[in-house]
């Protein structure tokens, strides 16, 4: 009788931006670029009241900003079932969604190295390379498009006279700007659709564009309430986190000001920086004193608010990746996207035994 022949699965490699060691090493980047500024902040001179705001800081508030930025991140778990995977459960969806937190919260760049970690998994789960594409590129859409309708809304409001008077350029410029990037994600199908032509990545990428803006349309028409609720929490606790740390320095900037300064100072966290140093950092903090708020305890507001936020995502996504690699090797666990999931995969090689 012959040898008996069994199936095993090749393993997906991880994207190259996150192998262990490259994600270990960026840890250790961010925590140094996290020490670099607490010692300037602790000892470099005309900062002594960016050094007494920090020593009277009230634990409270600190305490409700953890919370706070917990929601935003329960708040992106929530859309993240109904966008890849309905059949798939909240835990999965939590694992899932907290993994690539993490990844983001390493390299920023508006998301991306999150999404690649999602996709990876979800390739490697048994999803088509295309559902996840397509779903990823809707996902960005809808997490990103509150942020603009956001910047729309607040800055024609603040134009009209609602918060302190400020100019047009800080009000109804960005709203226009925002206006103008939601009508040209809107008229994305029908601009990407005729890009037959070029390199094979260049379509496929207009493809997968074209495809993504077309799912978040039929999502919305789905008026799916968990991806709605989920990108709506997932903007309105980050910024009542920034809200939390400027009253724990004992500050209370205009609402309108912190959402605005918010909205626009993010910006600097498409930059692919470890932990954004610098990046959002700076773009936060030039933002805001732009709009009036002073500089002192907008200094010690940014820098608690990023330390949360580089901090809470990473440890509690650094617990879910690695359930998630333990559940991706096991063969019975078929809730990760497909429940007719089994041992037999795509790209599989014979082995004799």
């Amino acid at each position: 009788m012959g040898p008996r022949v069994e199936y095993i699965p090749e393993p997906e490699p991880l994207p190259g931006e996150l192998e262990t060691r490259k994600l270990k090493r960026r840890v250790a980047t961010v925590a140094l670029g996290l020490g670099v500024v607490a010692l300037i902040a602790a000892f470099a001179p005309g900062l002594g009241e960016v050094r007494d705001r920090l020593a009277d800081a009230q634990p409270a508030w600190l305490l409700l900003a953890v919370a706070l930025e917990l929601g935003s991140c329960l708040s992106y778990v929530l859309m993240f079932k109904p966008v890849f995977c309905r059949r798939m459960t909240w835990r999965s969806s939590y694992e899932l969604g907290m993994s690539e937190l993490a990844a983001g919260s390493l390299v920023p760049a508006s998301g991306a190295a999150g999404l690649a970690l999602g996709a990876w998994a979800l390739r490697k789960s048994g999803m088509a390379a295309e559902d996840i594409a397509r779903r990823s590129v809707a996902f960005f859409v809808l997490k990103s498009g509150t942020n603009f309708v956001a910047v729309a809304v607040l800055g024609i409001l603040m134009f009209a006279g609602l918060g302190p008077d400020l100019s047009p350029l800080l009000t109804l410029l960005p709203a226009i700007l925002s206006i103008a990037t939601i009508g040209l994600v809107a008229l994305a199908p029908q601009l990407t659709g005729r890009v037959t032509r070029g390199p094979r990545w260049v379509t496929a990428s207009f493809a997968a564009l074209d495809q993504g803006v077309r799912e978040s349309g039929r999502i919305l028409q789905r008026r799916e309430w968990k991806v709605i609720a989920g990108s709506l929490g997932y903007w309105a606790f980050d910024n009542a986190v920034l809200w939390a740390t400027f009253h724990a320095f004992g500050e209370s900037p205009p609402i309108t000001l912190i959402l605005m300064g918010y909205l626009i100072g993010q910006l600097g966290g498409l930059l692919p920086i470890p932990g954004g140093i610098g990046g959002i950092d700076g773009g936060l903090i030039g933002t805001l004193i732009v709009y009036g708020v002073p500089a002192a305890p907008t200094a010690a507001a940014v820098f608690a608010y990023r330390v949360i936020l580089f901090w809470l995502p990473l440890v509690l996504g650094g617990i879910a990746f690695a359930q998630l690699r333990r559940g991706l090797e096991d063969p019975e666990r078929a809730d990760l996207c497909d429940p007719l999931r089994r041992p037999v995969r795509r790209n599989r090689t014979r082995v004799a035994i």
